[in-house]
C-alpha cells in the first residue's frame, strides 16, 4: 500500500493541472526543512524525475519544481543522482528555452551541480568533442550581457565559473585564447554587484593555478589582468605622477583619481593569491615589476588592516624580496 508521501510524489504526474500545482507547492514546502528534505530523500528515483519533466510547464508549477530541485540539490547524494540522470543538460535546455521563466533558479541549481567533479564534467561536455565548451561559451556570454538589465538572473554564475575553474579542463577551457572566455569574464570585475565581483575575483584565482604552464595566456590579457588584480589592493591613496607614469594607463589613470575601495577582505585576498601565483613564475614577478605592482602592494599593504589579507601581501611581499635576489628590476620595461 501507497504512502502518503508516495501519493504525494504520484500527484506530480497527475493530468489535472490543480492537482499537480498543489502537488508540486507541498513538495517545495517539504524541500524547506531537514526533515522533509530527508524523506523525499528516500524516493530520489521517483521525485526526482518528476520534479524535473515540471521544469517545462507553466510558470505556476515550474517556478515551485524548480526551487524543490534547488533545495534538494544541496544535498550532495541527490546533487549526484540529478547529475546521473542528466539533469545539467535539461537546466541548459531551459536555460535558453524562448520566454523561460525560471532563469535564475536554473542557473542556482546549476551553481549546487558544479560543486561535484561529475557536474563540472558534465558542465563542461568532456568526452563530447563536438559540443565540448558550448555550455560554459553559453553561459559566459550570459553572464556579460545580462550586466546590463537592472534585474540580473544570471549574476549566479559567477558563482559556476568558480567551480568549474577548481577543475583542470576548467581552467584550461576558460584560459584557451582562441575561446577568449577569462577576457570577457575578467571585464565583469567593474560591476557593482559583490556577487559579480566576487565570481570574477575567484575564477581568476583559480585561473592562476595554471600560472606555471599558462602564463603566456594571462600575460595575453594583462590589460584587463592588472587592474582587475591589483586596483582591489591598491589602498585608498590617490597616486601622484611619480608611480603612475611607470604603470599602463588602464592602471595608471585609475589610480591617479578618487576610486571605491574594493570593502571585501575575500575579494582582496583571491587578489593577491593571484598575483602570488603569477610572481612565483620568474616572467610573471618581471611583469608585476613592469606595471610598477610591487609598488602598489607597498601602498596597499599601508592601508589593510585585515589580518588575513595582511598576511596575503606578505607572502608575496617575501617572495619579491626573494626572487629580486637574481633579477634586477629597473632593466625591465613597461608593455
Amino acid at each position: 500500500m501507497a504512502t502518503e508521501l508516495e501519493e504525494l510524489i504520484g500527484f506530480l504526474s497527475a493530468p489535472s493541472p490543480p492537482v499537480k500545482k498543489a502537488a508540486v507547492d507541498i513538495v517545495r514546502d517539504l524541500t524547506g526543512s531537514e526533515d522533509g528534505l530527508h524523506s523525499l530523500s528516500n524516493y530520489a528515483n521517483t521525485v526526482l524525475p518528476s520534479l524535473s519533466r515540471l521544469l517545462s510547464d507553466d510558470k505556476e508549477v515550474s517556478e515551485p519544481a524548480a526551487e524543490a530541485l534547488v533545495n534538494l540539490s544541496q544535498n550532495a547524494g541527490l546533487a549526484a543522482k540529478m547529475v546521473e540522470m542528466g539533469l545539467i543538460k535539461i537546466a541548459m535546455d531551459m536555460l535558453y528555452k524562448p520566454g523561460s521563466s525560471i532563469t535564475r533558479l536554473l542557473v542556482m541549481l546549476l551553481v549546487n551541480l558544479t560543486q561535484l567533479d561529475d557536474g563540472i564534467s558534465s558542465l563542461l561536455q568532456i568526452g563530447d568533442d563536438k559540443m565540448q565548451g558550448l555550455y560554459v561559451m553559453k553561459l559566459v556570454r550570459s553572464f556579460c550581457r545580462s550586466s546590463e538589465t537592472s534585474d540580473d538572473p544570471f549574476d549566479h554564475v559567477g558563482s559556476i565559473l568558480v567551480n568549474i575553474s577548481k577543475k583542470e579542463e576548467g581552467r584550461k577551457m576558460l584560459l584557451d585564447p582562441k575561446r577568449g572566455l577569462l577576457k570577457q569574464i575578467i571585464r565583469q570585475f567593474d560591476s557593482s554587484s559583490l556577487l559579480r565581483k566576487k565570481g570574477v575575483s575567484g575564477t581568476i584565482r583559480n585561473c592562476c593555478f595554471e600560472a606555471e604552464n599558462q602564463l603566456q595566456n594571462l600575460l595575453l590579457i594583462s590589460e584587463f589582468l592588472w587592474p582587475a588584480l591589483l586596483l582591489p589592493v591598491a589602498g585608498n591613496k590617490i597616486y601622484g605622477e611619480q608611480d603612475t607614469s611607470k604603470m599602463p594607463l588602464e592602471l595608471g589613470s585609475a589610480l591617479s583619481i578618487d576610486r571605491e575601495p574594493v570593502k571585501d577582505p575575500e575579494i582582496r585576498v583571491q587578489a593577491l593569491e593571484a598575483i602570488y601565483l603569477i610572481a612565483l613564475q620568474e616572467a610573471g614577478r618581471r611583469a608585476l615589476w613592469s606595471v610598477n605592482g610591487p609598488r602598489i602592494l607597498q601602498v596597499g599593504y599601508e592601508d589593510e588592516e585585515d589580518p588575513k589579507v595582511m598576511e596575503a601581501y606578505e607572502q608575496i611581499g617575501s617572495l619579491l624580496v626573494h626572487g629580486s635576489e637574481s633579477e634586477e628590476p629597473s632593466t625591465t620595461t613597461s608593455k
